[in-house]
Formats: C-alpha cells, structure tokens, sequence
C-alpha cells in the first residue's frame, strides 16, 4: 500500500449513521400522526429504494435529477406501498431534509484526521454536495475533497464515476484506495483499478448484516474495525 496516495470514502454510510437519524424521524413523524409501524424496517427499505433510484441503469446513464429528488420521491412511495396513511406532503419533505442533520460514525472525525495526515482524502459519493457540506461540517470532519457523483453526471456503481474521480485527483487508479463499508462499492472500484478498504459497519440498517442488494463476494485488500484500525494498518 505504500504507493497508495489518495483515500476516497463512501460516505452514506460509511461516514454517516443514516439509519439511527431517519428512522428516529420517521418515528417522530409517526407518533404526531398517530401511526404505528415499524420504522425499522421502513427505513432500511426507504434507503434500498433510494440507491436503486440512484444506481440502476445504463453505464452511460446521466441522470437529470439528484439524491434529494430520489429521497423525496422515494420517501412517498414507501410509506404509501405500506398502506400508511397521515403523512402529509410537509411530512416527506421533512424525512428529505433530516438527511442533512445526520450524524456520523463516533470513529469518523477523529480517525479521518488521522488518514488525512499521509493522505489525500476525498468524499466519493452519491450524495449531493450541500448534504455532504451541511453533515459533516456539523460534525467537524474536513475533507481535501468533496466528489458528489452529482458533479460528474455519473453515479456510482458506474465504472466511470470512480475513473473521474482519480482524473480530478491527477492520479492513477492504482494510487486510490477506495473506502466503504459495501462491498459492492468496493468491487466496482476495484473494477475501476483502485485498491480497496472494506471498513465494517455492523448496524448500518439497525440490525446486524447487510441487505442482498448491498452483497457481493469483492475480497478488499484491507479490512478494518473502524477508521483508527484502517489508520493503524495504513500506518498513519
């Protein structure tokens, strides 16, 4: 690893805890509605509708729309496909906007600070630039560089999203080492010629394990606890 020289980072969640805050959301909005449900659960189908929203298609797909228009769209189908009624349209828009007053990982500030002493570290991810600014501004994390697939007009898992990444950087693909606590993030990166670092969330959905959708056999070359082991291992 010693010619790696940029870290990006997924950041959904492997920076940020989305699940504790949108389900707390969606249970506050819940309880004002006088509706039960479990928010678990529709929560963690919320985020697997939103991603797919977001990274199906064709490699060349180009999207005229963002993660907060997904969000929102998506945000509505599920509770009405769960036959939930009382939400109101200021109620989806309030699961939107709480994305923006997510918190992140404890480990996350700290080790970052770390990693970004030898390293250039960079956001990679689907999520937009002002939810990426208004998180983890809000959670003292610095980064040399924001990258939201919304810059590039192409979104991840898409092959060409992690090649303009390194482009932008002025590096091979070889000299990135991706970060993310999915391993099909890591696998289309690894596609893409970057090195990759799995970095375990167990309770990203709330429950231990990964949903289907996020699994993948991509065997990383690294594999940490926490951003103070992947530190540790990368000698910072």
């Amino acid at each position: 690893m010693d010619n790696i020289k940029a870290l990006t980072f997924d950041t959904g969640g492997t920076i940020l805890d989305w699940h504790s805050g949108i389900s707390a959301k969606l249970a506050e909005i819940g309880k004002a509605r006088n509706v039960e449900a479990d928010w678990t659960a529709i929560t963690n189908e919320y985020r697997i509708e939103s991603l797919i929203g977001m990274t199906s298609g064709a490699e060349d797909f180009s999207p005229d729309f963002n993660i907060e228009d997904v969000h929102r769209e998506k945000i509505q189908s599920v509770i009405e496909s769960n036959g939930i009624s009382g939400f109101t349209d200021t109620d989806f828009d309030a699961v939107r906007d709480a994305w923006h007053s997510l918190q992140c990982w404890p480990d996350a500030p700290g080790g970052l600070a770390r990693l970004r002493s030898n390293h250039i570290t960079a956001s990679l991810t689907i999520l937009s630039v002002r939810l990426i600014v208004d998180t983890c501004k809000s959670a003292g994390i610095v980064w040399d560089a924001v990258i939201s697939c919304e810059m590039m007009g192409v979104y991840k898992t898409r092959k060409r999203s992690y090649l303009k990444a390194a482009e932008w950087l002025q590096l091979d693909p070889s000299e990135c080492l991706m970060v993310a606590a999915h391993n099909l993030d890591l696998a289309a990166a690894a596609n893409a010629g970057y090195k990759t670092a799995f970095v375990n969330r167990p309770n990203e959905f709330g429950v231990p394990g990964k949903p289907d959708f996020m699994k993948n056999d991509h065997t990383p070359d690294i594999t940490a606890d926490d951003f103070d082991d992947l530190a540790n291992q990368l000698g910072c």
